[in-house]
């Protein structure tokens, strides 16, 4: 079975399950409440009983995507029980029709055994009196029977009807589903929570909320963790944020999934697997929050830059006894930073966001699913042989991806031919050769369009580069390895477009690396070359073509930690196209060092975002 098959399979599978629990314990009912469940974001009234008037069709839900050889079928018959059965698609509609009949006269004789009426009416064996068979049959929209030799691909379209007996079900064709929904382990009043929500059929943004809390207990003074009564919040977005009202009380989500189409589905529901904690009180990043409340305007791009701290170097016994002893604990634990991370970057309300060090399952399991709840498309680039990488975000109502152009540095220089230079010129130095190629620093590149102005192109590049202090050499090679490829993008594939270069380059502004971006060239004899002594020596003149600055200026630092302080971070831009409206300050040197150094219990990583409003000139 392949992936798409596997994954469909898993889903429907919870689908059945949901099915099954709809149909309920009492088995002589015609009803799948929640299996019916409609628009508006609530369900629809039962489904009638089996002598109903006439006039009502259930729901017969249809899974067929065209490029799995199997189709899925999910009914509730009349005596309430669920089915679901798995079809070829090529085959003819004739042998599903006959399988349902059986299904279907299978149920209504296991009825009819348990029936009290049935046994009195049973002959002296005890047998029940024999049933006539069910005819099952298939209508198109229109009214009209659907011939049994068509396939089952062909035959089973949306809006058809599927009669059972007397019984008919509406056919609804691949209608929005979801395939997983989960809200974070940890909840924190007055942060906001963002569910991870996969659909098949729809879209998170096309999808209908209602959020609860648990009741308190003892006439509303104090809460009662684990009661099942739950009362619903005045919120009906996809984002809760939890005041102190909630603190000791779960949350729940009921998600009904929907499309562009305003077509809904059954709905899912989940539970927080605790109670929400107090907050943590003022953060660093409250006071920028302020310059930040709205999106900025047409024309501007507010930027950002941020090395978040990977979870797999912050859970390390290292890290909690020499890198950050002044940190407490638990504020180095994932759940907790992943709070006030997403609270930060959400409260930015930026346009692009460049992040480094981003753990692979936090990316997928966290950042992507809360950025989307904001409106932000997110791309994810892995470090070779590792388990953390770098992602960029944009907004989704200002920018549409073009393409991608990522990179990793050592095998890019080997095998790339824009490269042939540096790589002849770094041939002498074998050394510092086997050290660049054993690095796996990558470059992530982007190539976005407006949405306003189609003819505005943008190409936005994201890097870390090779953290080690002695490695300056090493990142003079990376960042011209780098700037080779931004040109082959930004002249080459898209002539003429401006570059917004995002990072944590390890590099402060007096070294190397900042002065080869910042004039455009780096002699052969600077201090650089022999950062990492004699024996590592790699002299070499570089220029690059592009008029690049930092859009931030030299701030004082974006690490702070325990033993240093310093400029690593940057958000270099093409000043012949973009020019600065305004950098958001950076937090006060009180606020960073309220803890001691970063990350605190108010600061969720070591290094400090950088933030920009730019705009077109």
């Amino acid at each position: 079975m392949n992936g798409g098959c596997r994954a469909g399979w898993f889903m429907w599978s919870l689908l059945w399950g949901e099915l099954r629990a709809a149909a309920g314990p009492t088995r002589l009912r015609c009803r799948s409440a929640a299996f019916l469940s409609r628009g508006g974001g609530g369900a629809v009234p039962p489904g009638p009983a089996c002598g109903d008037p006439p006039g009502h069709m259930e729901r017969a839900v249809v899974r067929c995507v065209p490029s799995e050889p199997k189709m899925s079928l999910w009914f509730v018959l009349c005596d309430g029980s669920a089915k679901h059965m798995q079809r070829d698609q090529t085959e003819p509609l004739g042998r599903a029709l006959a399988r349902i009949a059986t299904n279907a006269g299978k149920g209504h004789a296991k009825a009819a055994k348990k029936s009290k009426k049935a046994r009195a009416e049973a002959g002296p064996a005890g047998e029940p009196v024999p049933t006539a068979p069910l005819a099952v049959r298939l209508f198109s929209r229109d009214g009209e029977s659907v011939a049994e030799d068509v396939s089952n691909a062909e035959a089973w379209q949306d809006g058809a009807v599927l009669q059972i007996g007397e019984v008919k079900y509406q056919v609804e064709r691949n209608p929005p589903s979801v395939i997983e929904l989960q809200l974070p382990r940890s909840l924190l009043a007055g942060f906001p929570v963002c569910p991870k929500i996969h659909t098949e059929f729809g879209a998170p943004q096309h999808c209908l909320f209602r959020w609860y809390r648990e009741q308190p207990g003892g006439g509303g003074d104090e809460p009662s963790p684990g009661s099942d009564i739950w009362v619903e919040a005045p919120v009906r977005d996809r984002v809760f944020t939890p005041t102190n009202a909630h603190i000791g009380l779960r949350l729940k989500l009921h998600c009904t999934p929907g499309n562009s189409q305003q077509r809904y589905g059954l709905p899912r529901e989940v539970e927080s697997s605790g109670p929400v904690e107090a907050g943590p009180g003022a953060c660093t990043f409250d006071s920028r929050h302020l310059y930040t409340k709205k999106v900025s305007g047409e024309g501007l791009i507010r930027t950002v830059s941020y090395n978040v701290l990977a979870d797999i170097y912050a859970q390390t016994e290292h890290s909690r006894t020499v890198l950050y002893p002044y940190c407490a604990p638990y504020a180095l634990e994932l759940d907790y930073r992943q709070n006030l991370l997403k609270k930060e970057l959400a409260g930015y309300s930026a346009d692009l966001i460049c992040l480094q060090e981003v753990d692979k399952s936090v990316f997928a399991d966290s950042l992507a699913p809360a950025l989307d709840a904001f409106g932000l498309e997110g791309l994810f680039r892995i470090k070779e042989k590792q388990h953390e990488g770098l992602a960029t975000f944009y907004r989704r109502d200002k920018f549409s991806l073009l393409s991608e152009h990522d990179i990793a540095f050592n095998e890019a220089l080997v095998s790339d031919p824009l490269h042939k230079e540096l790589r002849d010129k770094l041939a002498p130095y074998r050394l510092a050769q086997e050290k660049v190629l054993q690095r796996s620093s990558v470059l992530q590149v982007s190539v976005l369009q407006s949405t306003n102005d189609p003819s505005r192109k943008i190409c936005i590049a994201n890097t870390h580069l090779y953290w080690h202090p002695k490695g300056g050499n090493i990142r003079l090679i990376q960042i011209a390895v780098a700037l080779s490829h931004i040109r082959h993008v930004t002249c080459d594939l898209y002539p003429g477009i401006p570059v917004i270069f995002c990072g944590d380059f390890n590099s402060t502004p007096s070294t190397g690396m900042y002065r080869f971006i910042n004039s455009g060239s780096v002699a052969e004899d600077h201090e650089d070359w022999v950062s990492n002594g004699e024996e590592e020596r790699c002299n070499m003149s570089l220029t690059h073509p592009f008029k690049l600055q930092s859009a931030c200026g030299e701030p004082a630092y974006t690490n702070y930690v325990g033993g240093f302080h310093g400029c690593l971070d940057y958000i270099f831009i093409d000043i012949n196209a973009l020019e600065v409206e305004q950098v958001i300050p950076l937090p006060s040197h009180e606020e960073v060092t309220t803890h001691q150094a970063l990350p605190s219990v108010s600061h969720p990583s070591d290094h400090i975002a950088l933030i920009c409003d730019l705009k077109w000139k």
